[in-house]
C-alpha cells in the first residue's frame, strides 16, 4: 500500500535531479541548467513495503518552450549494492530519516514491478495520495514471463532500454515525453497523464514493450 507522508525532504527530489539531469544522454537543454518543476507521475507498490516507487514527470523550463522528462525513481533506506552509477543522491524525510534516491531503470525492485503493470498484475497508484488507485494511467497488458530476470540497461539520447529475459524482450522507457504521443503497435504500453502550463492536460507513452 502507498503510504505518502506530508512531510519535507531536504534536499528536495527537484533539487537533487538539477544537476544530475544535464548528465544524460536523454537530456535536451545541453549547456543550460534546468529549471524544473513537478508536473505529473503516478506510484506502484513495492510488494514488500521497503522500496518507494515513483514515476515522475517534470517540466523544463530553461530553454525556449518547456520540455517534459519522465523519470522513474526509487527510494531506499539503504544503498542498493551495484548501484553507485545510479544514485542521484541521498535526502533527509522528515518520517524516515535518511532515503537513497536513485534512477529506478537500474533498480530490480522498480523493474519488476513496471512488468507487472504490464502484466496486469500491479495497480498504478496516484503520485500524492495514500492507497488511492490513479485510473488515468492506462496500460496495455502483454503476455510478460512472471520470471524477467535482471534487466541490462542501455541510455541513450532516445531514451532508456531494458532488456530483460536474457534480451528476448525488451522495454523502452521513455524520457522526453511528448504532450500528444500516440503508443506504437508493441506488445504492451503504459501511457500516462501530466499537466501543461495552461493548466491543460498532456498525455504520452511512458514505457513499450516490444
Amino acid at each position: 500500500m502507498s503510504v505518502i507522508h506530508k512531510t519535507t525532504m531536504r534536499p528536495t527530489k527537484l533539487e537533487l535531479l538539477t544537476p544530475w539531469l544535464p548528465r544524460q544522454p536523454w537530456y535536451v537543454g545541453a549547456g543550460r541548467e534546468p529549471e524544473l518543476s513537478r508536473v505529473g507521475g503516478f506510484r506502484l507498490d513495492d510488494p514488500q513495503g521497503a522500496v518507494g516507487i515513483e514515476f515522475m514527470v517534470v517540466r523544463d523550463d530553461s530553454g525556449d518552450r518547456p520540455v517534459w522528462y519522465h523519470l522513474p525513481l526509487s527510494y531506499r533506506a539503504a544503498p542498493l549494492g551495484g548501484a553507485e552509477q545510479a544514485l542521484i543522491g541521498t535526502s533527509e524525510h522528515g518520517v524516515l530519516g535518511r532515503r537513497w534516491v536513485y534512477d529506478g531503470t537500474h533498480d530490480p525492485v522498480l523493474v519488476a514491478q513496471l512488468f507487472a503493470l504490464l502484466q496486469g498484475r500491479a495497480e498504478p497508484q496516484m503520485q500524492s495520495v495514500s492507497d488511492t488507485p490513479d485510473p488515468s494511467v492506462t496500460v496495455q497488458a502483454a503476455d510478460v514471463p512472471d520470471a524477467v530476470g535482471a534487466a541490462s540497461v542501455t541510455n541513450g539520447p532516445d531514451g532508456t532500454r531494458l532488456a530483460v529475459a536474457e534480451g528476448r524482450l525488451t522495454l523502452d522507457v521513455t524520457r522526453v515525453l511528448e504532450p500528444a504521443g500516440q503508443a506504437p503497435e508493441a506488445q504492451g504500453h503504459v501511457t500516462a497523464a501530466w499537466q501543461l502550463p495552461d493548466g491543460g492536460e498532456g498525455r504520452g507513452v511512458f514505457a513499450v514493450l516490444t
